[in-house]
């Protein structure tokens, strides 16, 4: 089924956009070769574990941990600065009664990673740095785990859809990400492929940014004085 519109956005990253939804000639050779060319930033190692929370004082540990396994290695190094979440610590209701959840991740580059033979025990090994980690924060980790589920950077391009799977697009200032606007008339980008950067904020924005293109200052204002009205008329 083909549905037309006169605007449309585009919540794919720059690569996929250009690649794949606008078709061949419909937009300038070096406009799609400007944005083929914008950089993207590496991709991830995921673990996410179900644990026994027996004996843990996470209420006192917290649940936003930044390990750095060495020091004296660059911070841009795979593997090297592992993130980790309990959201169960504000969120009982994510794990079971008597259990946390949590996520660890880290950067991973994209290339290299194919599926076959040999890569679930690339993932065994890649995120064996995870581990390391969470040791840090939860010493007997390993002892108890009862849920695992390790990601790689295929696992991230799959089910979330990303180029390479991406965390987006890397551009350093002072270059700047690019607006929301296109050479195809009617079509226009929002996320983190564009400006303002990369990031859920940044990339909720882009779609502000998109609507302010769109749509004149004097509606702004109209619309603005609707919302006032109906939060006047409920009593806010």
């Amino acid at each position: 089924k083909e549905v037309r519109a006169p605007v449309v956005l585009s919540n794919a990253s720059v690569w996929d956009t250009y690649s794949k939804l606008i078709p061949p000639g419909a937009v300038s050779q070096k406009e799609k070769e400007d944005a083929m060319g914008i950089p993207s930033s590496e991709s991830f190692m995921h673990l996410h574990l179900g644990i026994k929370g027996d004996g843990l004082d996470l209420a006192t540990l917290g649940g936003h941990h930044v390990v750095v396994r060495n020091e004296n290695r660059p911070i841009s190094e795979p593997g090297n600065v592992c993130m980790i979440s309990i959201a169960s610590v504000w969120e009982p209701g994510m794990a079971p009664e008597g259990h946390h959840c949590i996520h660890a991740y880290t950067m991973e580059p994209f290339e290299g990673w194919e599926r076959g033979p040999g890569y679930e025990d690339l993932k065994t090994a890649k995120a064996e740095k995870l581990y390391e980690a969470l040791e840090r924060v939860i010493p007997d980790i390993r002892q108890r785990v009862v849920l695992e589920m390790v990601g790689s950077p295929l696992t991230h391009q799959l089910w979330n859809r990303r180029y390479k799977g991406t965390y987006g697009a890397a551009i350093r200032a002072p270059d700047m990400f690019p607006g929301p606007a296109t050479g195809l008339p009617g079509l226009y980008r929002v996320g983190d492929s564009c400006a303002p950067g990369v990031g859920l904020p940044a990339a909720a924005s882009s779609g502000v940014i998109t609507a302010n293109t769109l749509v004149g200052i004097q509606e702004h204002f109209g619309l603005m004085d609707k919302v006032d009205a109906i939060a006047a008329a409920a009593g806010r």
